[in-house]
């Protein structure tokens, strides 16, 4: 028996409704992989949502590093990371590079399984910024390790997340919470001379979380230079 006109005619609307929004998905994941291709970084989700504070879920987002991979930080679930505010042009980053004291914590980050993502959302316009080639050079000869550097040239991941210095650093759990926001360490100077009188928050972080203990220090102040961000 065939089916009566109106029913044939609600299924037809449903599926143009199904092809109409299926159409619309792959639009936006294509706009979003031709963004991402060209440098463009993308928080995922929708809408603009107040930085996180610890304790709270993280802002998942896709940015391609200094070598043009792609990242996304929900590929990453699982794991601890470690996002790091960046800017070759500080005095405060330099002392931390110079010394020594940021490779080091990385190496030590990534040996217990962390992912160690620096971020770099110095904009296209100010005297501080390089270019991914430049700025990847500038990262090897300083003998720095992180998983991967970010190019977040418009500020995008910078905003979501409340970056304020360079350096500022963010750990995120395995489930996606954040679980530390603030500075390095507990002296904020520029002087090389005061990291080994100063407590390495994010070494003890990782080291409390890998424990299994509650982080002492989870919320701390950052120092350094202000993030120099598109205006």
């Amino acid at each position: 028996m065939s089916s009566p006109p109106s029913s044939i005619s609600s299924r037809s609307v449903r599926a143009a409704r199904q092809a109409r929004a299926a159409l619309d998905r792959a639009s936006r994941r294509a706009i979003m992989a031709a963004a991402v291709a060209l440098g463009a970084t993308f928080l995922m989700g929708t809408g603009a949502h107040a930085a996180p504070s610890v304790g709270q879920l993280a802002p998942d987002f896709v940015a391609v590093d200094t070598t043009g991979k792609q990242h996304r930080l929900s590929d990453f679930a699982g794991k601890f990371v470690v996002l790091e505010w960046t800017n070759p042009g500080c005095p405060f980053v330099r002392k931390h590079y110079g010394s020594g004291n940021m490779p080091a914590t990385q190496k030590a980050a990534t040996a217990k399984g962390a992912v160690w993502l620096a971020v770099n959302s110095t904009e296209r316009a100010s005297s501080d910024y390089l270019k991914p080639a430049a700025l990847d050079g500038w990262m090897k000869n300083q003998g720095a390790a992180p998983t991967a550097v970010l190019m977040d040239e418009d500020g995008v991941i910078g905003q979501a997340y409340g970056a304020r210095t360079t350096p500022h650093l963010f750990i995120i759990d395995p489930n996606g919470v954040l679980v530390y926001a603030g500075g390095i360490d507990s002296i904020a100077s520029s002087r090389q001379d005061d990291i080994s009188r100063a407590t390495n928050y994010v070494n003890q972080a990782l080291g409390e979380a890998y424990g299994g203990k509650p982080i002492s220090a989870a919320a701390t102040r950052a120092y350094g230079c202000s993030v120099k961000y598109k205006t």
